[in-house]
């Protein structure tokens, strides 16, 4: 494991590496019965935890948490963490899915709009021909019931997969994997807009804008009436409880 201490706003982010990341799903997976699973985690999730306590327990349990966002890397190096490098969940999404392809391990994709569910199936096929996909659901926008939940869990389990990717947004995709932890026999990642990304649903920001931590902006300006309430909401808040944090630890340290 690769817990470490990183705590932003009370929420836990792992120091790893896709190489890290990709080496230890592979080995759950490779465990029969193994029921895991990994959030990766954005400014958004940090508020949402910030926010909600409940959600805060759920994402501090799993058993990985990447930072995807440049934020979050920066506040881990700021914090120690001297390397910490992005592990940016569609890019995660498809080195997994070759990593799975090499080793035989069916993989499964859950959420997204049907045709952004079929759009990334075709996408990894095409990049890598010997993935197995051996399930695929895209569940409707309201809650399932108790006889639809049995059933999806039941699909999932008896496909064979031993990696499901879940797009379902944040906090829904992690609430569901916590939910679903000891039910589902698989490695469950919150992979979120790598549907839409890779299904050619939605741009994706350039490099140099994901560098700079400026991928929010791009999002912001393609998907505005959906996501200002979100940015304009978390992102100053998330900046000055930061910046809270950060004198605060040195205020602490010096006192030490």
């Amino acid at each position: 494991m690769f817990r470490g201490d990183c705590n932003i706003l009370g929420m836990r982010i792992d120091p790893v590496t896709y190489e890290q990341v990709v080496l230890q799903v592979t080995e759950w997976a490779a465990q029969k019965g193994e029921s895991r699973y990994v959030c990766i985690a954005n400014v958004h999730m940090i508020m949402e935890s910030h926010d909600h306590p409940d959600f805060r327990a759920q994402v501090n349990a799993a058993d990985l948490v990447t930072p995807d966002g440049m934020p979050l890397v920066w506040m881990m190096r700021w914090m120690g963490v001297k390397n910490q490098q992005r592990v940016y969940g569609p890019e995660l999404t498809v080195r997994l899915a070759g990593a799975a392809a090499e080793a035989g391990v069916p993989i499964g994709l859950y959420g997204g709009s049907p045709a952004a569910n079929q759009g990334l199936a075709e996408k990894l096929v095409k990049l890598f021909p010997r993935l197995r996909i051996n399930y695929q659901y895209s569940p409707p926008f309201r809650g399932l019931n108790d006889e639809e939940e049995r059933l999806v869990v039941e699909e999932i389990n008896s496909s064979g997969i031993r990696i499901l990717f879940v797009g379902l947004g944040c906090p829904k995709q992690e609430r569901w994997m916590a939910e679903h932890k000891g039910k589902v026999k698989a490695v469950m990642l919150g992979v979120g807009a790598a549907f839409d990304i890779h299904s050619g649903l939605k741009p994706q920001a350039p490099p140099w804008m994901q560098k700079i931590g400026m991928e929010w902006f791009f999002r912001l300006v393609t998907e505005p009436r959906r996501l200002w309430k979100r940015y304009l909401y978390h992102n100053p808040r998330f900046i000055f409880l930061s910046v809270r944090q950060l004198i605060g630890s040195q205020i602490k340290s010096h006192t030490n």
